[in-house]
């Protein structure tokens, strides 16, 4: 069982495990941004697409996706914070003063940083949605799409929002290549292409998400 051990709990078995993960938490956003994007076409069209998630004959799948996603976004931020302590452990002393790598992005060294407050704005908006959705009480008549839009014309919780928005572009610019990276597809030939789609990736998916507190405050129906 010394391979078991070794692929999980080495540092290297973070790494794989960590990219893992987050190649799962990528491909998760893209089909909640395909979600969201049910809000432009209009209150029926949402609400119906919540009901498929919620209360349809695939419930019980979706509930099953849940918790995989649950354990995935557990594992990718408990794997993140072991690699950043033993990062840190690693250079006591000399993390002050060494230079930094000019290879590096500033994305890269301040992933620890944008992790942590994208994980304190994920609470908050799973409180004020899936939470209130799932265990509040919500006055009769008022749907998921009444609840999406009174918050999305609240102007500090907007705020909030496209700050933590720009937050996770900020992370996915460098996490997309890294994970990508961590499992062994780095080369000269592919490594350009692999940036390439993950800065195209940010800009759709940070882009996509910031588009709904903006177009939604500003009177969209």
């Amino acid at each position: 069982m010394g391979w078991v051990y070794n692929a999980v709990f080495s540092s290297l078995g973070k790494k794989y495990i960590m990219a893992l993960s987050g190649i799962f938490l990528l491909i998760y956003l893209v089909i909640h941004l395909f979600g969201n994007s049910f809000l432009y076409v209009g209150r029926d069209a949402f609400n119906l697409y919540v009901y498929t998630l919620t209360e349809s004959s695939i419930h019980y799948v979706i509930l099953v996706i849940e918790v995989v996603l649950f354990l995935g976004f557990l594992i990718h931020i408990i794997d993140g914070v072991k690699l950043t302590l033993e990062n840190w452990k690693a250079r006591p002393g000399r993390y002050a003063v060494k230079p930094e790598d000019p290879q590096s992005s500033v994305a890269s060294r301040t992933m620890w940083l944008s992790a942590s407050i994208i994980f304190i704005f994920l609470v908050i908006h799973l409180r004020d949605f899936w939470y209130v959705y799932k265990f509040g009480t919500m006055a009769e008549g008022v749907t998921m799409y009444d609840m999406v839009i009174d918050v999305f014309r609240d102007p500090v919780y907007s705020a909030i929002y496209l700050f933590a928005i720009f937050l996770l572009g900020f992370h996915l610019w460098h996490g997309f290549q890294s994970s990508f990276q961590s499992l062994g597809l780095h080369h000269r030939k592919y490594t350009p292409l692999i940036m390439t789609l993950g800065k195209i990736y940010t800009i759709i998916i940070a882009g996509g998400f910031a588009t709904f507190p903006i177009y939604f405050y500003f009177g969209g129906q």
